[in-house]
């Protein structure tokens, strides 16, 4: 079992910036992928950015390319989002995810049920 918490989120003003932080923890073992995903009211999940934890390979969904950046820390389980040029339209609530055994591609980002585990969810609210 891998568990996940996240810190960050909260309320910006358009244009503005926020970070995300997600650390793993318990049988991290086999964790091959760390992402984020978000969703808004009314919506599906929606993948944002993976990395893969060997390597660091990136990708990112078309809608934040340019804005945002995902990063892991030398220790592989604890990734970042540092979110730039906010937008009324990132608002959402945003969850890390891990994925054990695989690696992930950008076609992970349009599959959640690909993640093997979720953190709890924080809210990000971008207010003009």
């Amino acid at each position: 079992q891998v568990h996940l918490v996240q810190s960050g989120g909260g309320s910006v003003q358009a244009g503005g910036s926020l970070t995300l932080s997600c650390a793993a923890s318990g049988n991290t073992d086999g964790t091959t992928c760390m992402s984020w995903f978000r969703q808004s009211a009314g919506s599906k999940r929606e993948g944002v950015a993976v990395i893969n934890t060997d390597g660091g390979s990136t990708y990112y969904a078309d809608s934040v390319k340019g804005r945002f950046t995902i990063s892991q820390d030398n220790a592989k389980y604890r990734v970042y989002l540092q979110m730039n040029s906010l937008k009324l339209g990132d608002t959402a609530e945003y969850f890390c995810a891990a994925r054990r055994y695989a690696a992930c591609s950008s076609g992970s980002l349009h599959s959640s049920a690909l993640m093997d585990f979720w953190s709890q969810g924080t809210q990000v609210t971008v207010s003009s």
